[in-house]
């Protein structure tokens, strides 16, 4: 259907009917859920009905029993590996398990209370990973925790999830947490797991200390604590990076996290280990649902062995262990994937006459048979295959991609020229749209599912419909599922905002489905920004069309709700301060080049901004005239402009933790340029 793919009348009274049922029935391990009446609670020791029907029907399984099973498939495979003094040390998955049953022992030791937390601060490792079952085997709820977050930011969540221990990876964590242990009233213990434990510090445990905390609490203590959980209740909560107010706390049950790692890995055609192991390489914030479900919980379903990136791998690092270890799949934020598009035709640009021809004839090819041939290589012409060994191996080799078969787009929107760059190296992105309120995916492209600039299909045993459909078929995507979530934690007011009465999940996001089932993000309805002639205009599409025009600009930010025209606030690509990430006056590689082929000498954003330098500003003006040319009507046109100073960044504010537009803080940061725009 086009705009619908549920029945959505009486959807919750038959659900309610069939959970009188389902509520007393055994699960596959012979646990009953716990009683439930509603879809949703805010209540951290809450159980909620599952959303399961003949779409569904899988037997509701806890995280314990997901490990359980793993570890009866692939239990002498690898699980994990760590690079420690130049090697990497790998673990099996039934080491790896006992270690979380030694883990949970010892939060039990530190009086861990039923459905209270346990918050993790610090970059991705194994003490992490155990650490997180560890937490929910012993009856807590597990949290990550932002490792960039202020103290402030720490104190919230810590507070919020009532956590009873705080992990930390270093002193800098550490710090943090000292800073606010006074305000948490709920802490007993803090674990560090990295670097040298000052335990002079009381409740303070290096991770050596920790793990032997818990030698006399009995196996049989352990195992009625995790008999008693059920699949219908909460064992991880993830933060909302909190762009316009407090972050909300969103309540996962053990079912969302094992449903969901289950049947969104074989949409993106994940194979388990017994058939084909996978590896991948484990870099983004652990904190964000989409690297917990795709590092995690997919990383346990289906065997995969999780190589821990080194902490400064988005400082530049990355690249580095794709090399080392490669992976066969890989999944990246948007900026991730600009880094390594800029990374490469730097290298492309620097090469000799005859190399560069080269490289730009393959990949020129490259996209030009991927746009033809987008779900089979039968039928591909010679000189694409020629193209690919001579020339785009090499490339993506460069990147560690050489044994590289999957490779995925999440967290936020990817514009189309990154996505036509990597398929003129012959790597197809298959991008993932979905919340942290549907446990990650809800849409995904894969092998039999992809169509550019699409989100590609619903997740089978999913469904979706359209609310307040217009005219042109562009209307508010709606969510149903086991994946969707219980609740905000202690929110009822913001969980009945985003959950009607049906129980349908509204995602505030704008799109519209083709014929086929393929979704296209068209903006956000807090996003859209409303003219004061009453025009209602998507950012995101003219934002990424002044990019896609002028390689010069980072980010680009549309202006004009309840304005007269609209403007546009626009940075440029520099480079970051490898320790702190923040930008630097030097422009990139790539903005130097662009520079010089207009003939300017600017090396870096004051030479441009100070000066108004004639040939890069005449070029800027001349992108927006082409973007402007475009456009559907006069009210659509960027009338004015402006380059700021600085790049947009995670530290500075601008962005969040994943790098999406925090476009409320951008407006109260830049108000007096802003304002300066609209004067006459």
């Amino acid at each position: 259907m086009a705009h619908e793919q549920a029945d959505s009348e009486d959807t919750l009274g038959e659900l309610v009917s069939q959970k009188k049922e389902i509520n007393i029935a055994e699960d596959s391990a012979g646990t009953s859920l716990a009683p439930a009446h509603s879809l949703w609670t805010t209540d951290a020791g809450g159980s909620v009905l599952l959303r399961m029907d003949d779409g569904c029907p899988e037997k509701p399984v806890t995280v314990h029993q997901m490990f359980k099973t793993a570890v009866e498939r692939y239990g002498n495979m690898h699980a994990l590996a760590s690079k420690i003094n130049d090697k990497w040390e790998k673990i099996t998955f039934f080491e790896y398990y006992q270690l979380c049953r030694k883990a949970a022992k010892s939060f039990i030791k530190l009086g861990l209370e039923r459905f209270h937390g346990v918050a993790i601060l610090g970059f991705n490792s194994a003490e992490w990973f155990i650490s997180a079952i560890g937490a929910i085997m012993a009856g807590g709820i597990m949290t990550g925790i932002y490792a960039t977050n202020s103290p402030e930011a720490c104190q919230y969540v810590a507070s919020d999830s009532k956590a009873n221990v705080v992990v930390v990876e270093n002193q800098k964590q550490l710090d943090k947490i000292l800073q606010i242990r006074d305000s948490l009233p709920h802490l007993r213990a803090i674990v560090q797991y990295s670097g040298q434990a000052d335990e002079n510090i009381s409740n303070l445990y290096s991770w050596e200390h920790f793990m032997e905390l818990g030698v006399d609490v009995s196996d049989q203590n352990l195992d009625d604590i995790i008999d008693s959980q059920r699949a219908n209740q909460c064992c991880v909560l993830i933060y909302t990076s909190g762009t316009t107010g407090k972050p909300k706390g969103v309540m996962l049950s053990h079912d969302n996290i094992t449903w969901t790692a289950k049947n969104a890995s074989r949409a993106g055609d994940v194979q388990p280990a017994d058939t084909k192991q996978e590896s991948l390489v484990s870099y983004l914030p652990l904190s964000h649902v989409a690297a917990q479900m795709y590092d995690l919980w997919t990383g346990i379903q289906f065997g995969e062995l999780v190589y821990f990136a080194q902490p400064d791998a988005l400082k530049g690092s990355l690249v580095t262990t794709l090399r080392e270890v490669c992976p066969t799949s890989h999944m990246g934020v948007p900026r991730v994937w600009e880094k390594m598009m800029e990374k490469i035709k730097y290298a492309i640009s620097q090469c000799g006459y005859v190399k560069k021809k080269l490289a730009t004839w393959a990949m020129s090819v490259s996209l030009e048979v991927n746009q033809r041939f987008l779900l089979k290589d039968e039928g591909k012409p010679f000189l694409f295959f020629l193209a690919d060994s001579l020339v785009l191996q090499k490339l993506r080799a460069e990147l560690g991609f050489s044994c590289c078969q999957k490779f995925f787009s999440g967290a936020a929107p990817i514009s189309t020229e990154t996505m036509q760059f990597f398929l003129g190296l012959n790597i197809r992105l298959y991008e993932v749209y979905g919340m942290s309120e549907s446990t990650g995916p809800h849409f995904m492209s894969g092998a039999n599912a992809y169509k550019l600039p699409s989100c590609g299909k619903v997740v089978p045993g999913c469904r979706y419909k359209m609310a307040d459909v217009d005219s042109e078929g562009t209307g508010e995507i709606c969510f149903w599922g086991r994946n969707i979530f219980m609740g905000f934690l202690n929110m009822e007011d913001k969980t009945r905002e985003i959950l009607d009465e049906d129980g349908w999940l509204h995602s505030g996001d704008l799109g519209k489905i083709d014929e086929e089932g393929f979704l296209y993000i068209t903006g956000r309805i807090k996003e859209l920004i409303i003219t004061a002639g009453g025009e209602n205009v998507p950012p995101v599409p003219i934002e990424e069309a002044v990019k896609a025009e002028l390689p010069i600009i980072s980010n680009a930010m549309l202006i004009g709700d309840k304005r007269k025209f609209l403007s546009m606030l626009l940075t440029l690509k520099c480079c970051s301060n490898t320790e702190t990430m923040e930008p630097t006056e030097a422009l990139s590689l790539e903005a130097v080049e662009f520079c010089k082929q207009l003939g300017s000498h600017a090396t870096t954003v004051s030479d441009i901004v100070e000066g108004q330098d004639k040939e890069v500003y005449q070029a800027i003006k001349e992108g927006i005239e082409r973007v402007n040319a475009g456009a559907t009507s006069n009210a659509q046109r960027i009338q004015k402009w402006t380059v700021l100073r600085k790049d947009f960044s995670v530290s500075g504010g601008e962005l969040g933790p994943t790098m999406k537009l925090r476009r409320p803080v951008v407006l109260e940061m830049y108000h007096s340029v802003i304002e300066s725009l609209y004067r006459n």
